[in-house]
């Protein structure tokens, strides 16, 4: 035997299709209860929707991106609540992410609802409270800042860049007279 050929010869494969067909037309009837008719109405109607489904889901999506920063301002209130109130690696090291993390959010407002786009989705809503979300959450990282001593809101953190007190009077050792 030949390689290749198997048992039926120089013929076709045994287990072989031929979907060479070209045939334009094909006898087969529909199944009973489907009619082409109400294929073509509905169709509109299914793509329009279809498309109201869509625009609901984008909709839907877009208040929860802009919800999104609410758990991250729990949990960040939550972190900087257990490094307590002293200044040392780790609470610093929160307090700088508890601020970088809303800035960096706050620099892509656009690219974050940008797939939930859409002539029938209203975005206004969505942004302002993920933006609003964002600056809570930098107000936290602020008022961290300021628990931990390390923002200068004292005149005694100043100092340097005061002039010097001008001297009103003088005094001296005393005089001895006697």
């Amino acid at each position: 035997m030949e390689k290749g050929k198997g048992l039926m010869g120089s013929g076709g494969r045994r287990w072989g299709v031929d979907l060479s067909d070209n045939s334009t037309s094909r006898d087969i009837p529909d199944p009973p209860g489907f009619s082409r008719a109400s294929l073509d109405q509905d169709d509109s109607s299914l793509s329009r929707q279809k498309k109201d489904a869509e625009s609901n889901w984008k909709a839907q999506k877009a208040w929860e991106v802009a919800q999104a920063p609410l758990k991250n301002l729990l949990m960040m209130g939550f972190m900087m609540w257990m490094a307590g109130s002293t200044v040392h690696l780790f609470s610093i090291g929160i307090t700088f992410s508890a601020l970088w993390q809303p800035i960096s959010a706050l620099q892509s407002v656009g690219k974050m609802f940008e797939p939930y786009k859409d002539n029938k989705v209203e975005l206004l809503g969505p942004k302002l409270l993920f933006i609003a979300l964002n600056l809570g959450g930098l107000a936290l990282g602020v008022w961290k800042l300021n628990a931990l001593g390390l923002l200068p809101t004292h005149t005694s953190d100043w100092v340097s860049s005061l002039a010097p007190a001008q001297e009103v009077e003088f005094s001296s050792g005393g005089v001895n007279l006697g």
